[in-house]
Order: C-alpha cells, then sequence, then structure tokens
C-alpha cells in the first residue's frame, strides 16, 4: 500500500500512519514545528492513548521514512549530497555507487558520482562516469 500524494506512510506500533509531507522540509528533512505540533494534536485527539513520547517515536520514524523517500526521489542524490555537505567524501561516493548497483542506467547518478569523484580528485574516474552517463541519454 503506498501513501497518498502528499504522504508518507509510517508503521508506529501496529498502526499505520499517513504522515503529511510538510512536516519536514529541505533535504535534511528538518521537523517544520508548527505543521508537526498541529498533526500531532489531529493525532492524539484520534487517538487519545498515544503519549508524547510515543509522538516523538513517530515523528523520528517518520523523518527517517522522508528520508529514505527523498534519497529514492532523487536517485540517491539526497544522502550523496548530505554526506559531500558533513564532509564525508568517500562515503557519498560509496552512496552513489551502491544506487548505481541497483539502477546502472540512471544518468543523473552517474553524472553526480563523476562530480564527486572529480572534487576528490580522481579526475579519470570522474570523466569514466560522465562518459557512462552519457550512454544513457
Amino acid at each position: 500500500m503506498s501513501a497518498p500524494d502528499g504522504y508518507i506512510t509510517v508503521c508506529h506500533g501496529s498502526m499505520t500512519i499517513n504522515v503529511p509531507r510538510d512536516c519536514f522540509s529541505g533535504e535534511d528533512a528538518h521537523l517544520n514545528k508548527e505543521k508537526a505540533e498541529s498533526f500531532g494534536k489531529m493525532i492524539r485527539a484520534r487517538y487519545p492513548w498515544l503519549t508524547s513520547g510515543s509522538l516523538d517515536v513517530l515523528f523520528n520514524n517518520a523523518r527517517k521514512e522522508m528520508l529514505r523517500v527523498l534519497d529514492e526521489e532523487s536517485s540517491g542524490r539526497n544522502v550523496s549530497r548530505r554526506l559531500e555537505k558533513k564532509g564525508d567524501l568517500e562515503g557519498a561516493i560509496r552512496h552513489l555507487r551502491e544506487h548505481l548497483e541497483e539502477d546502472p542506467e540512471d544518468p543523473d547518478a552517474w553524472y553526480a558520482l563523476g562530480e564527486l569523484l572529480c572534487k576528490a580528485g580522481r579526475t579519470k574516474e570522474g570523466y569514466d562516469a560522465f562518459a557512462e552517463g552519457r550512454k544513457y541519454f
């Protein structure tokens, strides 16, 4: 079962909850406090036994799912950008390579890999990645 447009699906115990995507913002899926608070009130009204700790766990799991969805939608580039910003260039490269094992014909991922390899000083590998990406346009 997939989530309706504008939502992500999160399991919490035996419950399955569709959480609005607008509870999160940016490529790091930061919690939008105002939207999350509003959604949390609605959920607690519907399920009064949920504690504030349960909502914290729900939003933590929802954030993880949102990050996974963002990465899927960006063909692996969301996580690699976040790793690059943190200074983990090799982790970013590794992540894109893992994505390309799943989808070897993704030209955007090949180009992103080429850019990262060039930034890492591995120019020959970077140009090879660009060439591989061109095959799929």
